[in-house]
């Protein structure tokens, strides 16, 4: 590839920071078109040195079995198991699906398709955010973004989805679509923008009788088992049209790519905006992959990227695990009390220092706290935190008095990071004005 070519990829970090400004316009979408009444989402991830940048579109979701804990219902079940008795959502039956044959599998996609639409979802998200305007002053604007999402099991009281955290990013108010066009709120229980991975939550006693017979939750599939050139299926909410499918094959594993912290499965299922957050299956009907990138250039095609599911089943059961988060509102919301700046990846590794917010200093109102001037923060209430948009948008959940757990990294005399968990009590985001 020449070097014009690769200038011409759009990194999954850029693509995420600038989402909406071009998504926003009027009359040009990078991915498609827009209808007046659907708008394309957002991105998201972050991090990685890779072997090509690409562009974040909406990609698909995951899902997984076996929930950490005994309160949870998983899909799995720890993979493999056939759930609880308690469960109020059925798992989707993908058990006859597969018939072999002569050592061939032979699957009818129709079939296959069938039993997979009731565990897919669309999640609207209705966020606020300042925007400059033509005189150089700020207004709000409301912005609506589309993704999808995968049923991946239930709580005592919570239907449990998994999607990409970039679907559900900055939101003020998320609304979760069932396949029998039920539109209920959710709301999110945590997420890890680094893995671009998010669950949210619909409360069981919200979900009419009817649609919970109608849904039914995911089975886990095996994505270190995936061979290349073997055929897979995505269902999403592409464009914001409602659920559609594209099928292909895994095309390689183990890719790198610019912005994400991992390796990805690369596929020539067409991945499109609206499909963040859905499922890409294997024939079995298993969910194998969740779908985040694609290569965006006028001179690619057919290289579309999901996480495999496999590496990233620890970080759904902690996000499963969370306290479900709302939103408070700007005059009871707490404050750290600190002066901060952005460890972006550059930065962290020209210097060795972990990737996070750097705090340089704390204002008159938090002189008691136990957060000192150099340290790193990483992550809030088991949140990871790249940056400072992350920092603000989780502080976004706690009223000032509320105790939050810090992580943050300082360096040691020998310059060695070290992490530890430290409890701030927030104060009053409007004593710092």
């Amino acid at each position: 590839m020449t070097n014009d070519q690769s200038q011409g990829y759009e990194g999954y970090q850029n693509y995420r920071n600038d989402y909406q400004q071009n998504y926003q316009q009027d009359s040009f979408y990078p991915y498609g078109q827009q209808t007046p009444e659907q708008d394309p989402h957002k991105k998201s991830p972050k991090k990685r040195k890779g072997v090509k940048t690409v562009a974040a579109v909406t990609g698909l979701a995951v899902l997984f079995g076996g929930i950490a804990g005994g309160a949870f219902y998983g899909v799995n079940y720890l993979v493999g198991g056939s759930g609880s008795s308690s469960n109020q959502i059925a798992q989707a039956d993908t058990a006859s699906l597969t018939q072999v044959s002569s050592g061939t599998t032979d699957t009818d996609l129709t079939d296959l398709v069938k039993a997979s639409m009731p565990f897919v979802v669309s999640i609207q998200n209705m966020s606020v955010e300042e925007v400059q305007n033509f005189f150089g002053g700020t207004s709000q604007q409301e912005s609506t973004s589309v993704g999808s999402g995968i049923i991946i099991g239930e709580n005592d009281t919570e239907l449990l989805i998994v999607t990409n955290a970039h679907v559900v990013e900055n939101a003020n108010t998320l609304t979760v679509t069932f396949n029998d066009e039920t539109s209920l709120e959710a709301n999110i229980k945590g997420s890890d923008s680094d893995k671009d991975l998010a669950v949210v939550a619909v409360p069981l006693d919200s979900i009419s009788s009817d649609t919970k017979s109608a849904i039914k939750t995911a089975t886990l599939g095996d994505s270190d088992a995936l061979q290349v050139g073997e055929e897979v299926i995505a269902i999403g909410n592409a464009l914001g049209y409602g659920q559609s499918v594209t099928n292909g094959i895994v095309s390689a594993k183990d890719r790198e790519i610019s912005g994400y912290d991992g390796t990805l499965i690369q596929t020539n299922a067409a991945i499109n905006p609206g499909n963040s957050g859905g499922a890409l299956l294997n024939t079995k009907g298993e969910v194998i992959g969740i779908n985040c990138a694609k290569i965006s250039d006028s001179s690619v095609e057919g290289m579309g990227y999901a996480i495999p599911v496999s590496e990233v089943s620890d970080i759904i059961q902690n996000l499963m695990n969370q306290q479900t988060k709302t939103r408070v509102s700007e005059e009871e919301q707490g404050s750290l009390g600190v002066q901060v700046m952005d460890i972006d990846e550059t930065t962290a590794e020209r210097y060795g220092m972990p990737q996070g917010v750097y705090i340089t200093g704390l204002t008159q109102d938090n002189t008691d706290s136990d957060l000192k001037r150099g340290y790193i923060i990483t992550a809030l209430n088991g949140t990871t935190i790249s940056d400072t948009s992350d920092l603000q948008n989780e502080l976004g959940y706690y009223r000032a008095g509320e105790d939050v757990t810090l992580t943050v990294q300082s360096a040691g005399s020998d310059g060695e990071y070290t992490s530890q968990d430290i409890t701030v009590t927030l104060i009053s985001s409007q004593s710092n004005q």
